[in-house]
């Protein structure tokens, strides 16, 4: 068990709390957090190319010139690839780029990123974040409190909290993601990782 500072929204020091090993104290896979990002990433691909073929371009039906004795090379149809406006050999279609990863290794990968995150000191552990209301304004105030306005801060919450979803949202450089939705890409896009005491629980849960 490794044992971090819980501290308040005020910045303030209040108690300690227990961070399981096999979760923040994980064997380091580089290899496999590569293989999860790309994952990722294809999944969130749109995959909405789409180029026509001599079937979908409009034109055709009539031969545009006799077979013989015009000097030309002969022609079928102005669809054809090789003419200008004509459909395309092999072009990219909708698809799909996902594909699938087994769960064991993108459990292994979010560990490794956790644990790298720990040993490079960029976890604060928060009690607790109540906000008056959903106001942007406020929570800025509790993010220069905590002393990490200059960062990129990724808030992990034990449930989805739609008041500091709302009071986060104008902000580029934080993101508010439930326990269920943390995930490798985004742990490595930001540069500080802020877990409220009550989700730690959770991923212990889903991770250890």
């Amino acid at each position: 068990m490794t044992s971090v500072q819980v501290i308040n929204q005020k910045g303030e020091e209040v108690n300690s709390i227990e961070l399981e090993d096999s979760v923040f104290n994980a064997d380091i896979r580089d290899a496999l957090v590569q293989r999860v990002v790309v994952w990722q990433l294809a999944k969130r691909r749109s995959g909405t190319a789409c180029t026509k073929t001599r079937g979908e371009v409009s034109g055709g039906g009539k031969k545009p010139w006799r077979q013989k004795g015009t000097g030309r090379a002969r022609a079928g149809t102005n669809r054809s690839p090789v003419w200008t406006g004509g459909g395309t050999i092999f072009g990219p279609k909708p698809r799909s780029y996902a594909f699938s990863l087994p769960k064991k290794i993108r459990k292994a990968a979010l560990r490794s990123v956790l644990t790298a995150k720990l040993k490079d000191n960029q976890i604060t552990v928060i009690d607790k974040i109540e906000l008056e209301a959903p106001k942007t304004k406020l929570f800025v105030d509790i993010v220069k409190a905590i002393g990490l306005e200059a960062e990129k801060i990724l808030f992990v919450t034990a449930e989805k909290d739609a008041t500091l979803l709302r009071s986060s949202r104008n902000l580029f450089q934080v993101l508010v993601l439930p326990t269920e939705g943390l995930n490798v890409y985004d742990l490595l896009r930001f540069d500080r990782l802020v877990v409220l005491e009550a989700a730690v629980p959770r991923i212990h849960e889903r991770l250890g």
